[in-house]
């Protein structure tokens, strides 16, 4: 368990048997919902950031021949649906999800490799009071055939997790795997189907590795 939750809390975490139940307080003191928006706006701001330091790359590449392009910048967001599994009890997943990619051009890289961000914050659909939230950045791999752009990923990041009831609210770190694919509908939206497997270290009773699908759209930026 991360070293923000006392060895107790986690003594009583294991004592929680199933969903449903109404699990004790922990003896540590709970994270405050106004630290749980300061986390999400603080991720909101840095993929601006991102944004912002890119944009000028990408809509100058637009104009220069493909091989010479420094890049494609997207921004976008969609829908998630998975699969979860806490204290050898599946359910399934509904939320939403926030992304951004940056794909070298060129012979920058082999011109085949980018770095994506992700937010996610998803939740059961048998527990509104449990909730999955995700931060991660990592590199990709992608390939062009026509419209489609193909792309496999490796992540890593930090994943916070709302108990039942809001008995505990506990950040792990993460890595996560996924491949998908980015169609070019027109000259300024991409449509998005991805796979993702999550793998939360120091999770209490059982590995939580949550497998999750993203169907989104994305604002492709160019002059």
């Amino acid at each position: 368990m991360d070293s923000t939750v006392s060895t107790n809390a986690g003594e009583v975490m294991k004592s929680w048997p199933h969903w449903g139940e109404r699990f004790p307080r922990p003896l540590t003191k709970r994270r405050s919902p106004a630290a749980g928006r300061c986390l999400c706006t603080a991720v909101v701001s840095l993929l601006t950031v991102f944004a912002a330091w890119c944009a000028p790359i990408a809509a100058s590449a637009q104009s220069s021949p493909t091989a010479d392009r420094a890049g494609d910048l997207q921004i976008g967001g969609g829908i998630v649906f998975g699969k979860s599994t806490y204290n050898f009890t599946a359910s399934n997943l509904v939320g939403g999800s926030i992304y951004s990619s940056f794909d070298f051009g060129g012979h920058r890289f082999g011109g085949h490799w980018g770095v994506e961000g992700n937010f996610r914050n998803s939740k059961p659909t048998s527990d509104s009071t449990v909730y999955e939230r995700t931060y991660e950045i990592g590199p990709r791999y992608y390939i062009t055939a026509g419209r489609l752009e193909p792309y496999a990923k490796f992540m890593v990041g930090r994943g916070v997790y709302n108990y039942h009831d809001s008995a505990a609210n506990v950040a792990y770190n993460l890595i996560a795997g996924g491949v998908g694919g980015d169609y070019r509908l027109t000259r300024s939206l991409n449509v998005r189907a991805e796979y993702e497997l999550q793998d939360w270290f120091g999770f209490p009773l059982a590995p939580l590795r949550p497998g999750l699908v993203t169907v989104g759209v994305a604002y492709h930026f160019h002059e």
